[in-house]
């Protein structure tokens, strides 16, 4: 993809995200894995890092990655280049082997095509905004002249070209990482690593790096892998996610797929937060049966997704079933723009027709359990 400005000259990568229009990913995989182990030594034995992990990131989208701690999320995303080589396996990006390179300048070649931003921000004290994107250009010998046409555009591309000048002491977490970014773009690369780019910020900082990424991404088409913890990071930013457990991929699909129609219960568990599901009501917890209960009322939550979200489905369920619905809780929701509803309720009468109703509907419904009617009048 040749990106240009109007004129003699081809613009630096920076200059070239004013003339980029739409991100591409229908392409071949910029990044493959295939296979990958890694096992630690420690002192209370080995561990299994990755244990056979294969994932393939298309050109220009942003790819999460996520799991809890000891997943092997943070090694998975160092094997892509090469700060941990794996132990097996094989990891392509942009069509070259990175694992069949020994070291030396072929490595450090390919390394620059990969840039990289961390939690902590890893700046030095001493030097300036300006001067810690530059170093790596400096080590690579260019000019002043050609360090200020490549750092100037990315200071103004992460909106601190105000803070020139200032040093990361006089910086808030949210700048430092705006400075990270704009070193870790400064040398030209094709993808962008983040591990746990947002796990330091606050919320309202979370998202405006998070709008910034999107952003650089849309503007360069530039191939992000994001390592997170969070799942409404995914859910904000990301177009596909694997879910990592214990070193193996244990889901992976589109966003909207994975938050609406998770498979396995550790992607359950990560979702539930995301999509607005909180714990039962306070006076349900600890009295819910899982048998029925006579007299009582079923507990079930009812999803929605698509052009269901906003139909009128509960009066139709109260017109066509002779049930009764008490509503609990609800929410609606838009992930990647596409509508996706939860409601949880208390169903009485004929629970088993209501059920059936909504199912040939294509309504998801699930039966959390049961209550008798003094846990429903406590509420």
């Amino acid at each position: 993809m040749q990106l240009k400005r109007d004129g003699a000259e081809p613009p630096s990568f920076a200059a070239a995200v004013f003339s980029f229009q739409d991100k591409d990913v229908s392409g071949p995989g910029m990044i493959e894995l295939r296979n990958l182990t890694k096992r630690f030594q420690t002192p209370s034995g080995a561990v299994d890092a990755l244990r056979g992990v294969s994932l393939s990131v298309r050109r220009g989208e942003i790819f999460g990655v996520i799991g809890r701690s000891g997943a092997g999320k943070s090694t998975l995303i160092r094997c892509i280049n090469l700060l941990e080589r794996p132990d097996g396996g094989t990891v392509l990006v942009d069509g070259a082997d990175l694992t069949a390179l020994s070291g030396g300048g072929a490595l450090r070649a390919a390394r620059r095509q990969i840039g990289m931003i961390f939690q902590h921000f890893n700046l030095l004290s001493s030097r300036t905004v300006f001067d810690n994107v530059a170093l790596s250009l400096e080590l690579a010998g260019m000019s002043r002249r050609e360090i200020e046409a490549k750092v100037l555009p990315l200071l103004d591309l992460v909106g601190l070209t105000e803070k020139r000048l200032t040093y990361p002491a006089k910086l808030s977490g949210g700048q430092k990482q705006r400075v990270g970014i704009a070193r870790a773009l400064a040398s030209e690369p094709k993808v962008l690593l983040c591990d746990e780019a947002t796990s330091a910020l606050d919320p309202q900082t979370t998202l405006s790096i998070l709008a910034l990424l999107k952003d650089i991404n849309r503007r360069l088409g530039l191939t992000i892998v994001l390592i997170t913890h969070e799942m409404s990071v995914v859910k904000e930013i990301c177009d596909r996610v694997a879910v990592m457990e214990d070193g193996l991929v244990i889901e992976e699909g589109g966003v909207f797929d994975i938050l609406t129609r998770p498979s396995h219960p550790t992607t359950r568990d990560f979702v539930r937060g995301a999509r607005g599901e909180d714990a039962l009501p306070s006076f349900l917890q600890g009295r819910v049966s899982a048998a029925p209960v006579l007299g009582g009322a079923t507990l079930a939550r009812i999803i929605f997704v698509g052009p269901t979200a906003t139909d009128p489905i509960i009066s139709d369920l109260v017109r066509h079933c002779d049930v009764g619905v008490n509503i609990l809780r609800g929410n609606i929701d838009y992930i990647q723009e596409r509508p996706f509803g939860t409601l949880l309720v208390e169903l009485t009468g004929a629970t088993e027709r209501a059920v059936n109703f909504l199912k040939a509907r294509n309504i998801e419904i699930e039966v959390l359990g049961y209550v008798a009617s003094d846990a429903r009048a406590a509420g």
